[in-house]
């Protein structure tokens, strides 16, 4: 499998790789006034992302401005001159993506564990220069997000990279979505060159955990960090309570320690198996 490294495609001008945004794009001034607030405080995303269309658990739920938030989007990506990245379920959204110029795809957990939906996606972008990053599947199936990761690869994609979101488990925990660090790690052990990156707001829900998820990612080598942020997140549309507003994006940058040497994943796992 053919990568290319994170660093040839993802610039940053942060403490670490960085995509931050609301969950979703909910109207131009929302969008536009998280953007100049995360200017204000000097963060400067390698992506803003945005959801487009939102894949709801139930019904009658805030689902997305679809089409109109791309317009939006596009627009901002030319005022700021900010790279767009936008999730995607379906071909439709695909087609739609690319015809609004928008900079990178993700594929959501949803997505991720239908093989049906992820090639159609990836023949839409087949030998289309576009970034594309892949979350992992809500269950723990590492099968499942490497099939994703495959199946884009196969079509000439080469700007690859996975996002560790948590998996669903029934019943009540500390978290939205439990880690299970061993998942990502075993994906990493599989396919060493892949960029990874984690997803503290999905895994944790709320802002609390954020912190010591997102420092725990970068501990395991992680290669960076998707974080919503939203101007004001007790007015959001959806996940309020995950949404970090850019002061706090700030403040947790911050504090953040980076470590000069990555631990060798592969060789820890072996020694602990001799163990």
């Amino acid at each position: 499998m053919i990568i290319d490294p994170l660093h040839n495609w993802f610039s940053s001008n942060n403490k670490t790789n960085l995509i931050t945004g609301p969950c979703g794009a909910e109207s131009f001034e929302q969008l536009s006034k998280t953007i100049e607030d995360l200017n204000k405080f000097k963060i400067t995303p390698s992506f803003f992302r945005a959801g487009v269309w939102k894949p709801r658990t139930r019904p009658n739920s805030f689902e997305g401005k679809g089409e109109e938030a791309l317009k939006w989007l596009a627009e901002l990506k030319q005022t700021y001159n900010q790279k767009i990245i936008v999730e995607v379920a379906n071909a439709q959204h695909a087609e739609l993506a690319l015809k609004y110029n928008i900079d990178a795809l993700w594929i959501g957990a949803r997505t991720t564990g239908n093989p049906f939906s992820v090639q159609e996606i990836a023949d839409v972008v087949k030998g289309k220069n576009i970034p594309i990053l892949i979350k992992n599947p809500i269950h723990t199936d590492l099968q499942l997000w490497l099939g994703a990761i495959e199946r884009f690869s196969n079509n000439g994609i080469k700007q690859l990279a996975a996002i560790h979101r948590g998996f669903h488990v029934y019943g009540k925990t500390k978290y939205r979505n439990k880690p299970f660090w061993n998942i990502p790690i075993e994906l990493r052990t599989v396919l060493p060159n892949l960029p990874l990156l984690c997803d503290p707001s999905h895994i944790c829900g709320n802002t609390e955990l954020i912190p010591q998820v997102a420092q725990k990612a970068l501990d395991l080598g992680f290669d960076g960090l998707m974080l919503e942020s939203h101007f004001n997140p007790n007015i959001a549309l959806s996940d309020a309570n995950q949404q970090l507003t850019p002061l706090q994006l700030h403040g947790l940058l911050n504090n953040l320690i980076i470590r000069k040497v990555k631990i060798n994943l592969s060789d820890k796992k072996n020694t602990l198996q001799e163990l």
